[in-house]
């Protein structure tokens, strides 16, 4: 099995939640589906043999269809239970939104491979469905599958940099424990795919190995963008 799996990441990008705030999981890369559509009327036309010419009523979220595998057998870890209790967890608005009185999801962000329709997605956890297939002699689940749909949160249009091109405006991030390029990128340009540019800039050639305490050039919102 491990030799048809890779690592993948579900990764909190907005929101204060209480636990995890990423999730690793073996995935098989030939299994997720992509889902965009949008909404177009048309209107009838009064006394006439045919309808009129479809309107557009305006585009609908995306949604991210996925199969997780979630896998302690050989490690003995026993975190199944615990990572599926994540996701669920992550369905439900956040504890510091529900007080505000503006009850929200965390947004997440999926990190996998280099297809730009998920890799600049951003979502809410909208269903999981688990599947527990393997118990130890206790009755703890080692083994599990969930299949997680995520619907798009529109992103903002992009922040103006007013410091662009200036060199006393260079400014730095200090990574730490659950940062990635991506969510860096959002963070700084509200556009998580200049991810590359982040890491042209900084000579990263392995982005999946960035260390906390690590020091990040940031570069302008312009030069991520040529550089990516």
């Amino acid at each position: 099995m491990a030799d048809e799996y890779t690592v993948a990441t579900l990764r909190v990008v907005e929101g204060q939640v209480t636990g995890p705030t990423e999730l690793l999981f073996d995935f098989n890369p030939g299994e997720y589906t992509i889902a965009k559509s949008s909404t177009w009327n048309r209107p009838q036309m009064k006394g006439g043999k045919q309808t009129g010419k479809p309107e557009f009523a305006g585009a609908n979220a995306q949604t991210v269809q996925m199969e997780m595998l979630f896998d302690e057998w050989m490690s003995g870890e026993g975190g199944v239970a615990k990572s599926i209790a994540t996701l669920i967890e992550w369905v439900k608005p956040t504890d510091d939104s529900v007080k505000k009185k503006k009850p929200q999801p965390p947004i997440v962000m999926f990190e996998w491979g280099d297809n730009p329709a998920v890799t600049s997605f951003r979502g809410y956890v909208k269903q999981v469905q688990a599947k527990f297939l393997l118990f130890d002699g206790s009755g703890s689940p080692l083994r599990a599958t969930a299949n997680v749909t995520l619907e798009e949160v529109p992103i903002p249009p992009k922040k103006q940099n007013p410091t662009s091109g200036a060199i006393h405006g260079r400014r730095t991030h200090v990574v730490v424990s659950g940062d990635s390029l991506a969510s860096i990128a959002w963070r700084e340009y509200e556009d998580p795919t200049l991810w590359r540019g982040l890491a042209a800039f900084n000579d990263i050639d392995d982005p999946l190995r960035v260390r906390p305490g690590a020091t990040i050039l940031l570069p302008t919102a312009d030069e991520a963008r040529r550089l990516s």
